[in-house]
């Protein structure tokens, strides 16, 4: 099984292979209640909604403060203000695979946050990190790993069903094996 030890794997630094970006300010009166767009500002629960989006869909972002150090990931456009950094990745790094490379730095990343009154991230906790760069195809591969098992653990709706219905067949076939005496 191919893995992130592979000898292809190249290593390159976050600040070398992405380019990182900070997000812009919003103030609470441009703020709406609801909206076409999330707002992230200081945490992974929405500030609130806005009319526009200044960050497309498909992308991997670090909060760098309140909350400092949270790692996120949309599938769908939002606004990243200003205590977002997020990340452009080339096309040679999948950004859901940076995304899930960064969940395994978290406790690294976190331990960078500056504790004050308001928790603080500067981008260098996390711009000279090493990541590895497999090829396309094996970062597609471990990204669909990853979100079947994100989607087993997290989600009710899709995650709990799936699997009762399947320890369901699972009892019914031993049942079945261990009450058939012919």
């Amino acid at each position: 099984m191919g893995g992130v030890n592979d000898k292809k794997v190249e290593w390159k630094t976050l600040g070398e292979v992405a380019e990182i970006k900070r997000g812009k300010r919003l103030i609470k009166s441009q703020l709406e209640e609801t909206g076409k767009y999330a707002v992230f500002q200081n945490s992974m629960i929405p500030l609130g909604y806005y009319h526009e989006s200044n960050v497309q869909a498909d992308t991997t972002f670090i909060i760098s403060a309140g909350s400092a150090g949270e790692i996120g990931y949309s599938g769908v456009d939002f606004w990243a203000a200003d205590d977002v950094y997020y990340f452009l990745t080339p096309r040679n790094l999948k950004s859901k695979f940076l995304y899930y490379f960064l969940l395994i730095q978290q406790v690294k990343i976190t331990g960078q946050v500056r504790r004050a009154s308001v928790p603080r991230l500067s981008r260098t906790a996390f711009e000279k990190m090493q990541i590895p760069i497999p090829s396309l195809a094996e970062q597609t591969r471990i990204v669909s790993i990853l979100d079947q098992f994100d989607t087993l653990t997290t989600s009710i709706s899709e995650g709990l069903p799936k699997e009762i219905e399947l320890r369901k067949k699972q009892y019914e076939y031993y049942r079945d094996k261990l009450l058939t005496f012919v």
